[in-house]
């Protein structure tokens, strides 16, 4: 696009030159914080759900029962937990601490990286809780071995196969 082509425009050009979309930085900004947002609710929701079951453990008549190994992966849970909830919850607090400042983009790059330490954070919760539960409920020597193949599981649902997607499906600029 030349020079004649982007002042005649009624945005005087400063769309972003994408083959794909034609939106202004900040419509970008509101369309990612959007989707970041929807993204957020489903994580949230199960780690806060968990989070709330993970508290009562201490409560019941079971929990006086364990080990003090099992009591040591639970409190690294609970904790994981609380700061996996704390990550996912911090681009609304972010959000409304910024709203109004003009300065989306950025706010957006932080909430990206908050809900992204967020999900590694639920991964060791989920882990750790998994670990939890089925060394009280069988005790088996297979449980590494079940908790690794879940592991691996999740990294390559979450991490793996979106990597792989992007590197190969994204077009060279």
């Amino acid at each position: 696009m030349d020079e004649r082509d982007a002042s005649a425009r009624p945005d005087g050009g400063n769309r972003r030159a994408d083959p794909g979309r034609h939106e202004s930085a900040e419509e970008r900004a509101d369309r990612r914080w959007q989707e970041l947002m929807q993204e957020i609710r489903v994580a949230q929701t199960g780690v806060q759900i968990l989070f709330g079951f993970l508290l009562t453990v201490a409560f019941t008549q079971h929990f006086q029962g364990l080990s003090q190994t099992d009591r040591a992966i639970y409190i690294a849970t609970v904790v994981a937990g609380s700061l996996a909830a704390g990550a996912l919850i911090g681009p609304v607090s972010f959000h409304r601490i910024v709203s109004g400042r003009r300065i989306k983009p950025e706010a957006v790059v932080w909430a990206s990286r908050l809900t992204f330490a967020g999900l590694v954070l639920l991964l060791a919760t989920l882990t750790s809780a998994l670990l939890l539960v089925l060394r009280v409920a069988t005790g088996g020597i297979l449980v590494p071995c079940l908790v690794g193949g879940v592991v691996a599981w999740y990294l390559l649902c979450w991490f793996v196969l979106p990597l792989w997607a992007r590197e190969r499906h994204t077009d060279e600029k």
